[in-house]
């Protein structure tokens, strides 16, 4: 009974954990935790991780269609689910104390409860927004050592947020563009790396290795061109550096044209 006991709290911990790093942005209460598969039927994606370190087991989060198309079709193009579920999945992991958290694999909610459930001492939470489940965690600690060396957890690179689909598919047919603005609001609290970069070069290994203080390094840019604002390496914006109470920004003076985001209302 102190078994069950300990690992439904465990799971209740991240459940409150992940919460706090999902692209929702509605307000989620954890429901009560649950180990009977007849209690989930969830329509979505899931994503399941192996975590390994002072305890060794499995995490998964399950979000909702609605957000899972919203990556699919982003201005941006297809989010890979896995990628924009990373930081989640580590937090929940987390739970278990000082662990590291291997790539996600994303599969079919259905799918994924039953393996997760079908081993001993798992639990899944629901997170409910006004009664409605929008998203499930679930975790559950190894009775063996896991065989698969853990990686550092994995988070989103331009490549793999832009070259995926949420499925790991990809969609040939054009999203309509009532789809796409819906699907920005859906995206609001996913987290992007927004880079302003004034210029470039190539450089061979030898130069690298002769570089030392006071060394300059000239970029493919002229003084006084405007710098490029990029977000998970797509340019979306150029601009001109400034300084505000001594740190610097752009100050942006054009919105790169692209036709898969639809116009300013």
């Amino acid at each position: 009974m102190t078994q069950t006991v300990s690992t439904s709290e465990l799971a209740r911990a991240a459940a409150l954990a992940a919460l706090a790093n999902l692209p929702i942005s509605d307000p989620l209460e954890p429901g009560e935790p649950s180990s009977d598969l007849s209690q989930f039927a969830f329509d979505g994606a899931a994503v399941t991780a192996r975590f390994t370190g002072g305890r060794s087991g499995e995490v998964l989060i399950a979000v909702e269609r609605a957000l899972t198309d919203a990556l699919q079709n982003s201005p941006l193009g297809a989010l890979d689910v896995s990628a924009a579920l990373a930081p989640a999945l580590a937090a929940a992991a987390g739970a278990a104390g000082t662990v590291q958290t291997g790539p996600g694999q994303a599969l079919e909610p259905a799918t994924a409860l039953a393996a997760l459930l079908g081993k001993p001492g798992a639990w899944v939470v629901p997170l409910l927004h006004q009664g409605v489940p929008r998203a499930l965690v679930g975790i559950v600690l190894a009775t063996e050592p896991v065989a698969t060396t853990a990686q550092a957890p994995h988070y989103p690179s331009p490549d793999e947020l832009r070259g995926a689909g949420a499925n790991g598919t990809n969609s040939t047919v054009a999203a309509p563009r009532t789809a796409i603005r819906n699907g920005l609001d859906l995206l609001r609290d996913v987290n992007m790396d927004v880079t302003a970069q004034i210029g470039s070069t190539r450089m061979t290994i030898s130069e690298l290795l002769a570089l030392n203080e006071g060394a300059v390094v000239e970029l493919d840019r002229a003084a006084g061109a405007p710098a490029d604002l990029l977000v998970n390496g797509h340019l979306i914006a150029r601009g001109e550096v400034v300084v505000i109470d001594e740190n610097f920004a752009l100050r942006i003076t054009e919105i790169i044209a692209d036709e898969t985001v639809p116009p300013h209302s």
